[in-house]
């Protein structure tokens, strides 16, 4: 079993209003999901987006494959960053919030990441942008990155 996740964050003025897209495919299966949060930055929806993509996913010990144009995620991982900075309990590290959150998912799939160029008429990535910035846009419902907004996500 494979499932495919398209992943992009948005947020307006970096920090601002912000979202994220999602579109998960297994098969001829296709979802998509998005929200907004009132105040919030753009790596923070990054990665944020990638959570919620793995929370959705019913099954354990699969094989996804996340599609992002976030090299700032992409390369945490695929890297290693990620883990070095977990060994260190993310001193200095900005969003170990959302970090520890990731890092409680990630062992239960195989997880591979795959970064794609923003922008450049990838279909689904395409998508997941308009997701994203449609979520920001939405004030009637946002909601609050309250990580961000404590200043806890240092």
């Amino acid at each position: 079993m494979l499932i495919n996740i398209y992943t992009d964050g948005s947020a307006r003025g970096n920090p601002g209003p912000g979202g994220y897209g999602i579109v998960l495919q297994y098969g001829k299966h296709r979802k998509e999901l998005s929200a907004g949060y009132r105040n919030t930055t753009n790596n923070r929806m990054e990665l944020l987006a990638v959570i919620r993509a793995l929370e959705t996913l019913k099954v354990n010990s699969i094989s996804v494959v996340v599609h992002t144009d976030s090299k700032y995620v992409c390369d945490a991982v695929e890297k290693g960053w990620l883990f070095n900075w977990n060994r260190t309990n993310f001193k200095g590290k900005k969003n170990a919030d959302l970090w520890r959150l990731f890092l409680a998912l990630y062992n239960n799939f195989t997880i591979s990441f795959k970064w794609i160029k923003g922008h450049a008429g990838h279909k689904e990535n395409e998508r997941c942008d308009q997701l994203a910035t449609n979520a920001a846009d939405d004030t009637t419902n946002w909601l609050i990155d309250e990580g961000y907004e404590s200043g806890l996500y240092n």
